[in-house]
């Protein structure tokens, strides 16, 4: 699959929620690969479906590639199961977002249960920034962009870069 074009913030497709997957075939197969190449070419660390104009609960992540310790996930069908209480503060960039950062405090673990491209449920615990991926590219397959967690006054630093990228 040849790369796709990641929808850029103000198109309305980033607002839309993910509908479930429920077919598991050879076409979600190529669209998970697809994402993966678009994801590392960007260069980025998770892509979501959404971000493409797929609007299907599934994104791909990898935390580690740009460190040289690739561990691609394929993650279809997310759910939160748990997640500490203790928020940790990262700063965010986002591929629908280009050239802004937002620092956003998440949930420092989360446990995840989410299907394999098999359709075969699985279930992990992620902490410390791949946690922040995983509630990151959920938020996205929800509709919800980084820069909303953000508080009214960093939001309004924002706004010049905001506008820019309307102009774009």
């Amino acid at each position: 699959m040849s790369l796709m074009a990641v929808l850029v913030w103000p198109d309305a497709r980033l607002r839309a929620r993910a509908e479930p997957v429920l077919v598991f075939d050879a076409a979600l197969a190529q669209l998970a690969d697809g994402l993966l190449q678009t994801m590392y070419a960007a260069p980025g660390r998770g892509l979501a479906a959404t971000q493409v104009g797929v609007m299907r609960r599934l994104f791909v992540i990898d935390c580690g590639w740009k460190d040289g310790r690739p561990a691609p996930l394929v993650l279809i069908n997310p759910t939160l199961v748990s997640a500490s209480e203790q928020l940790v503060p990262f700063d965010e960039g986002c591929l629908s977002l280009p050239g802004l950062i937002a620092r956003v405090a998440r949930a420092d673990a989360v446990t995840l249960s989410w299907q394999g491209l098999d359709g075969v449920r699985r279930q992990d615990r992620f902490t410390g920034f791949a946690a922040t991926c995983v509630q990151h590219e959920i938020d996205h397959l929800d509709g919800i962009l980084c820069i909303d967690h953000l508080p009214v006054d960093a939001r309004a630093l924002l706004a010049p870069s905001l506008a820019a990228l309307e102009q774009a």
